[in-house]
């Protein structure tokens, strides 16, 4: 099977250059893929495929511009065009929206390096082979397997740092557990971020104040970047030449995502792990319609934050390695308004009502403890491992 080791890099400052160089000509091919095709559908052309464009870039772009292949490699090149043409088609199947062009300072960009040669991506405990850079060291030892056969690779940048991933082919293998023969429940929420049908309660780690804080010092440090931008515009001369204020801003903003991005990333790996450390014979989650939760204009960023997507593909990930079953319910069915106890339905429950209270026999619980019971109860779901 194929896995992917996700680690930093601590490439020297000429490395570093090479990256930056690489990186910014695959979102250049990538824009211009895009612009082109846009053009071509408006004039009333047909479209452009990415082998087309290829050919057109090595025969007659990279003559007028020249520091395309001076400063990237040709599999890179291709990797970014059809990745571009993969996101049109995408587009034209109605899986995803319009294709956007890529910003620099949006950091989405990646430098693709397959193994063509016998001595490209070398593993070592401390460094690794990547084409057209050479030796490049890495932060954690050892975490890369070194007698595993390596495919491909890509390289990334977030703020100031890099990081590369590897796609590595090893067995599969998979973790024996013995269920204790119950399955579990799983609610989540806004106000917490998950409940379990055992009565377990994950908080909301946004409510935190670690990251509370660091949201307010994300905020402050937007307002400052964007006052520069202002004085910019106004025509003001800035402090510094060429604008190297404006540099270290948009740096300390990114710098202040990323930390975010880890902090609520790393939780919910946790909240996995703890669900899966139990050892349920089963899980049963609700399915989601995230898009439709975030019309909600007062719940919008909230609900971003939980990322219920990425905690979701984390749990099929570990219920996979683990043979745990993990089942999923459908959109509308009613886990909230069903009595735990009696099976009883309740007709009107607003959002505001955080007990359960039933008409029928009188129970009375947490709302959303009482929505895990009902998943674990469920009799029609779908299995997703």
């Amino acid at each position: 099977m194929l896995r992917a080791f996700k680690t930093e890099l601590h490439p020297t400052p000429e490395q570093c250059s090479k990256i930056a160089q690489t990186i910014g000509v695959c979102r250049f091919l990538y824009n211009r893929f895009l612009a082109m095709n846009f053009e071509r559908h408006q004039a009333g052309k047909p479209f452009m495929s990415g082998y087309d464009f290829d050919k057109y870039v090595n025969h007659e772009l990279s003559k007028t511009l020249p520091w395309i292949k001076q400063t990237c490699g040709s599999k890179a090149r291709k990797k970014a065009i059809m990745n571009a043409q993969n996101a049109f088609n995408r587009f034209f199947h109605g899986h995803s929206r319009r294709p956007r062009l890529k910003k620099k300072q949006r950091q989405e960009t990646g430098a693709y390096f397959p193994k063509n040669n016998k001595g490209d991506l070398l593993v070592e405990r401390h460094r690794i082979k990547i084409p057209t850079l050479g030796w490049t060291r890495l932060k954690e030892y050892g975490y890369i397997p070194t007698n595993a056969k390596v495919v491909s690779c890509t390289l990334t940048k977030k703020a100031d740092r890099y990081y590369i991933s590897v796609l590595v082919e090893v067995e599969e293998t998979s973790i024996d557990v013995q269920p204790n023969g119950l399955g579990i429940g799983v609610d989540l929420g806004i106000k917490g971020f998950a409940f379990t049908s055992e009565g377990k309660t994950f908080r909301n780690i946004n409510q935190s104040s670690t990251v509370k804080q660091c949201e307010r010092r994300l905020k402050r440090a937007q307002r400052a970047l964007s006052r520069k931008y202002e004085a910019k515009k106004r025509g003001e001369k800035p402090a510094t030449e060429g604008g190297s204020n404006i540099r270290k801003n948009i740096l300390r903003v990114q710098k202040l995502h990323q930390r975010l991005a880890n902090k609520r990333k790393a939780y919910r790996a946790w909240v996995v792990s703890q669900l899966v450390k139990t050892k349920p014979a089963s899980i049963t989650i609700e399915h989601l319609n995230v898009r439709g939760m975030m019309r909600n204009r007062h719940l919008a960023k909230a609900i971003a934050a939980q990322g219920f997507y990425d905690f979701k593909q984390k749990l099929i990930q570990a219920c996979q390695k683990r043979k745990i079953q993990l089942r999923e319910v459908a959109l509308f069915y009613p886990s909230s308004k069903l009595c735990s106890c009696c099976g009883a339905k309740k007709v009107t429950l607003s959002l505001s009502e955080r007990i359960f209270h039933c008409d029928h026999c009188g129970y009375e619980g947490d709302r959303d403890v009482n929505a895990a019971m009902n998943l674990a109860q469920a009799r029609e779901y779908a299995v997703l491992t």
